[in-house]
């Protein structure tokens, strides 16, 4: 099991569940989160979805010994993504979806956030997004709703640099909505998750809608531009470099 659920008060928790691969995201998490988020859409009984990740990571992004599989077979390139599932299903999620950043949230771990309605983050968290270290482009739409969502220096500082990023930063910029001591984190999104899960479904989903409504077309141009320099720079000589680099360091810790 890769992800876990649960439901309180119309709440539905979903807990990126793999802890030793510090929650990375994998095609086969990529997969479960997709379908549990239509899945929560389509549930009559969801006022609201909670994302948040098991141990001490939200999430480390992309699973890299995978992409770095996908770059030297042909047969798993050629075989699609469920990363584009989910950014779909985020994207069409019609009701308010929360995150709390339990801690580390690295690359998609870092980009899911600017789906998110509310994010509530440990004061211990930190979030990163390597796109330029290891020589690839943005993802998940993340340099269209970034800039909208925190300010274009902002935006051009967390895509560009690949440098850690404080919960007090991240509040400062606009990124997250509240920071939280650890011991509170998940009490405290839970209950704002509560306050939104008692009011009437049809009306959360009217009020979604009119916020998310004007991004739609933004989105789906972002992501095809987004796809298309990454498809460009994956494998290509600063990305295998930083992907070997990444193997090795792995093999020398194991």
């Amino acid at each position: 099991m890769v992800l876990r659920k649960s439901d309180v008060n119309r709440v539905r928790t979903l807990t990126l569940d793999r802890p030793d691969a510090l929650n990375a995201f994998n095609e086969a998490l990529y997969e479960a989160t997709s379908i549990a988020i239509r899945e929560a859409a389509d549930d009559p009984d969801v006022a609201v979805v909670l994302l948040t990740g098991s141990g001490r990571a939200f999430s480390a992004g992309n699973d890299l010994k995978e992409m770095a599989a996908r770059i030297t077979d042909p047969a798993l390139a050629d075989k699609g993504s469920h990363f584009t599932s989910l950014i779909d299903a985020l994207t069409d999620f019609p009701k308010p979806f929360i995150c709390a950043v339990n801690g580390l949230g690295v690359g998609i771990g870092t980009t899911i956030l600017g789906y998110a309605d509310l994010v509530f983050m440990s004061s211990e968290a930190r979030l990163k997004c390597p796109f330029t270290s290891l020589g690839v482009a943005p993802e998940a739409a993340s340099s269209y709703l970034l800039p909208q969502l925190i300010g274009r220096q902002n935006a051009a500082w967390l895509l560009m640099s690949s440098e850690w990023v404080s919960a007090e930063e991240a509040l400062r910029m606009g990124l997250v909505w509240r920071v939280c001591e650890p011991g509170e984190l998940l009490p405290e999104a839970h209950r704002h998750a509560e306050i939104l899960a008692a009011r009437p479904i049809p009306s959360l989903i009217a009020v979604k809608q009119t916020i998310a409504a004007p991004s739609r077309a933004g989105i789906k141009a972002a992501t095809e531009r987004e796809n298309a320099h990454f498809a460009e720079l994956m494998g290509a000589a600063a990305n295998a470099d930083a992907l070997a680099a990444f193997t090795d360091k792995r093999g020398r810790a194991n």
